[in-house]
């Protein structure tokens, strides 16, 4: 395999390792939370919101740091509070109050307490677990000064949002209290963002070895999913195996697909680590290419190289949207369908942030890129010969001096697995 790093500088931020040591400066967690917090109450203080509550996962470890696993993934059976007067308040299931308690000594003790709404519906709300919910709700936010404002909920149950109008709260949108929150990261998070982007490197590594006929996509999909665990990822969100005629459209999905020499193949890794995630394709060719192959990739690598080009603070998204193809170029009806080919998202506690690029949101709302954001750009174009497709990403910090990229394995041109 060729060396063919980017012309793009690649980011200084260190990928130390998943341990913490006492003998290297690495990611400071005390510092991290601080920061998120201060973050979440500048965006609660920019609103007439008395108090943001969350029920997505990804929200309440930002505002908390609290994790219980991903079983837990937004089942809506955990929740956090912040009032703009107080500190984090979060409900947990069952006996995982108890142990934030214990262990989660940047939380005020009587702040963790048990809660449940239900199970998804499964304990019917006659039972009274929502109204009982809410009155905890409102009881802290009449103790710290703000009931009778309206509070900001990012997601819930139907009948939470019920019970909370019946309870005389007044509810509106407090997701974008959270995005707002979450779209500038600090050097604590850019470093495990670059750590868990250095285990997907390793990854590619041991796909370009493996890559090879008779093997199956979903072989590739087992492999990585074991190899991130041995390497200290947390979950694996998501891996896309796309090989063969299954590459062209995208179907966003693995089969069971045996690979054959000449097929292209692209992947798309996502994971956590502490908490912070990849989005990260790559896309190879099985033993050989054709021309068509190369074509599509080249083009798919200018389309990606001149959207990388752009970013520095200041920047607005729709002037990075522009420099992609509109729709109908690479074969679909309209942006809507050909949404999250050509496309940019922020990545941090969820794989999908701000900001968010691409024609179909970009040209409406433009959003000004600022520094330290973290987001990825990724492109695709179907090749000549009807089947094959090019995809790649890479994940990219806005700073100051323009575009670094944390995202290393080699992506400047095709990469042949096991050349014939």
């Amino acid at each position: 395999m060729a060396d063919m790093r980017s012309e793009f500088p690649v980011a200084t931020t260190p990928a130390p390792g998943v341990m913490g040591v006492d003998w290297e400066e690495r990611v400071n967690f005390s510092r991290m939370r601080d920061y998120r917090l201060a973050r979440v109450r500048e965006a609660l203080n920019q609103t007439d919101l008395g108090a943001v509550l969350v029920f997505d996962t990804a929200n309440i470890r930002y505002l908390t740091a609290t994790h219980i696993g991903y079983w837990a993934f937004n089942k809506t059976e955990r929740w956090g509070l912040l009032t703009r007067t107080g500190e984090p308040w979060i409900w947990d299931f069952g006996s995982a109050a108890r142990v934030h308690r214990t262990q989660c000594t940047w939380l005020i003790p009587e702040h963790s307490r048990g809660g449940n709404t239900g199970l998804a519906g499964s304990i019917t709300p006659s039972v009274g677990l929502v109204a009982g919910a809410v009155a905890q709700i409102k009881e802290v936010l009449e103790a710290e000064g703000v009931l009778g404002m309206p509070i900001g909920v990012d997601m819930a149950e139907t009948e939470m949002f019920l019970e909370l109008t019946r309870a005389g709260i007044e509810v509106r949108n407090g997701q974008q209290v959270m995005m707002e929150a979450r779209e500038i990261k600090n050097q604590d998070e850019i470093m495990l963002l670059t750590q868990a982007a250095a285990m997907v490197d390793g990854i590619y590594q041991d796909i370009y070895e493996a890559l090879k006929p008779g093997v199956r996509e979903s072989d590739i999909v087992a492999m990585a999913h074991k190899r991130l665990f041995e390497m200290g990822s947390e979950q694996v969100e998501a891996i896309n195996a796309i090989s063969g005629e299954r590459a062209n459209p995208h179907p966003h999905v693995f089969s069971d697909r045996l690979l054959r020499p000449g097929d292209s193949a692209y992947f798309d890794i996502i994971h956590s680590f502490n908490g912070y995630r990849t989005c990260y394709y790559r896309t190879f060719a099985v033993g050989r290419a054709t021309q068509a192959q190369r074509d599509a990739y080249k083009q798919c690598r200018e389309w990606l190289d001149a959207a990388i080009e752009m970013v520095k603070p200041g920047v607005t998204t729709d002037q990075i949207a522009r420099v992609w193809p509109e729709a109908p170029e690479f074969g679909f009806p309209n942006e809507m369908e050909a949404f999250g080919l050509q496309f940019g998202h922020g990545v941090g506690v969820a794989v999908h942030e701000r900001p968010v690029i691409s024609r179909l949101n970009s040209l409406v709302e433009p959003l000004e890129l600022k520094e330290n954001m973290f987001f990825a750009l990724e492109t695709y174009c179907p090749a000549a010969d009807g089947r094959s497709a090019a995809r790649i990403e890479e994940m990219v910090v806005c700073t100051k001096d323009g575009p670094k990229v944390v995202t290393l394995f080699p992506a400047e041109e095709l990469v042949i697995a096991n050349a014939y």
